[in-house]
């Protein structure tokens, strides 16, 4: 076997691979709309895998893939109804931010963007906090300031990595409230996966292919570093 077939192998694979992750997306969405709750538990733990094999086909770093493999793990333990497995849960995404939050590297990102993040941080959960189970309030207020950081970290890779860290904030801000008894939106699971996945898939098409130039960042960090090494 020559040395170009396993990657020729693996390109082969990136089409297939993102068609079955746009499926296996539809069904989720679809089955919370439709109230099908077994369309959501085979659909879910089935898209972090799928977004993590498409980017592997597209050699993507292994931090991206990690991060996506612990963002599986968040969601296979929040499918069941218990604190116990929400904080295990909430752990396995934390990983996941501090992965992205290594892959982002240490470029600078925007001070004006940095100052609106920690300003929207400390808003939300000071709001938040009495409404929170006590026990659920310093992990949480912990895992928001991991999240945050890696939001605004993401703006160094690009505007599709800034959109998504966006996206995963509003995912995770919209999960918040539900603990917090705050109102809802109709559909409340339809608009948390729906968020959820765009940030996954963003964060992963601005590390594959960084986009323009945002926040004073410069993008494509990691193709750099690769290139160079």
């Amino acid at each position: 076997m020559s040395a170009d077939a396993v990657p020729g192998r693996r390109e082969r694979l990136v089409h297939p691979l993102f068609i079955a992750f746009l499926v296996a997306s539809a069904v989720d969405l679809v089955g919370l709309l439709a109230d099908v709750p077994v369309a959501h538990l085979v659909a879910k733990p089935l898209l972090m895998p799928l977004l993590a094999a498409y980017a592997a086909a597209r050699r993507g770093p292994r931090l991206l893939i990690a991060a996506l493999l612990f963002g599986w793990g968040g969601d296979t333990f929040l499918l069941a109804d218990a604190d116990a497995a929400f904080l295990v849960g909430m752990g396995s995404f934390a990983a996941g931010h501090v992965c992205y939050l290594w892959l982002f590297g240490r470029a600078r990102g925007s001070l004006p963007a940095g100052i609106v993040y920690a300003a929207v941080l400390v808003t939300f959960i000071a709001l938040l906090w009495p409404g929170l189970p006590a026990e659920m309030r310093i992990p949480m207020a912990g895992y928001s300031l991991l999240l945050t950081a890696m939001a605004y970290r993401a703006g160094t890779f690009g505007r599709y990595a800034a959109a998504g860290g966006v996206l995963f904030l509003l995912s995770d801000a919209l999960i918040a409230t539900g603990i917090a008894d705050w109102p809802q939106l109709p559909a409340p699971d339809f608009w948390v996966m729906l968020t959820y996945i765009a940030a996954q898939f963003l964060l992963t098409v601005g590390v594959l292919a960084p986009g323009p130039k945002w926040g004073g960042a410069t993008p494509g960090a990691y193709r750099e570093r690769s290139t160079s090494s």
